[in-house]
């Protein structure tokens, strides 16, 4: 057997022994290192340190060595706590998600074209654009970087992540865990809260039409069509859609602005 599993189960282990910080010790610890506490900033960055791996598993399929995965994501972390601002409420780990996942797509997209991902520079502005507006819409993507509205609309799966295998035969880095760790248990539930409240904030400055339009055409379980809303509101299946695709811009637009806040 040679060094490298040896040295990651090693890795797994010691972290594996880091303790799970509360949100009040976490904030303690990220004000002091932004006072220039070293220690205080290699504590808050280490608890971390299994979120990372379990962020890195969804990614093993795509034919990159797993310690390469792990690496990268902890550039990422350490990205994300250089911006951490302890006073906004949000976990390190939940701040950090986006500059994890960044870190690995990123590596994987220049090192391993499982997915043939990137390999054009319209894929590249796509990868680039997607990161800054989180757009999910092909349309809108294609027009912006210069790819086919098939091919952006292909892509968009890939871009929103966790990322589906593509090479189902590729070696992997064992089984993947069943159930989530407590720390990504309680990341996951800041996430979707913050998304939540993003959400909420976006459609608050939307005007009452807006707001029914959004919430009958995309928010519902059973989603009206142009024509009932049109009838509804007295105006064209036309107009519907302008108040409809008007709404969504608006929409993207403030969860931008709200992202940039971070």
């Amino acid at each position: 057997m040679n060094a490298q599993p040896d040295a990651l189960s090693m890795y797994r282990a010691e972290i594996a022994r880091r303790r799970i910080l509360s949100a009040e010790v976490e904030r303690e610890l990220a004000i002091r290192w932004k006072a220039g506490d070293r220690e205080a900033g290699r504590l808050l960055i280490e608890a971390c340190l299994s979120y990372v791996m379990t962020i890195a598993r969804e990614y093993r399929q795509w034919g990159a060595p797993f310690e390469d995965l792990v690496q990268q994501g902890n550039i990422g972390l350490l990205q994300a706590a250089q911006r951490f601002d302890p006073t906004r409420g949000y976990r390190l780990a939940t701040f950090a998600n986006y500059w994890i996942r960044a870190e690995i797509r990123d590596y994987v997209t220049r090192n391993y074209r499982i997915v043939r991902l990137g390999t054009s520079k319209a894929e590249r502005r796509a990868v680039r654009f997607f990161r800054r507006a989180f757009v999910r819409d092909a349309a809108t993507l294609a027009a912006r970087t210069g790819l086919s509205e098939q091919r952006a609309h292909e892509l968009i799966p890939l871009l929103a992540g966790p990322d589906a295998p593509i090479d189902t035969g590729a070696q992997s880095d064992g089984p993947a865990d069943s159930a989530l760790s407590p720390e990504a248990e309680v990341c996951r539930a800041d996430e979707r809260a913050q998304i939540t409240r993003a959400v909420k904030s976006a459609l608050s400055e939307l005007s009452p039409r807006e707001q029914q339009v959004l919430e009958r055409r995309i928010m519902s379980d059973e989603p009206a069509t142009l024509a009932e809303l049109g009838a509804a509101f007295g105006v064209s299946k036309e107009r519907v859609r302008q108040v409809e695709e008007q709404a969504k811009q608006r929409m993207r637009g403030h969860l931008r602005t709200l992202a940039g806040s971070l």
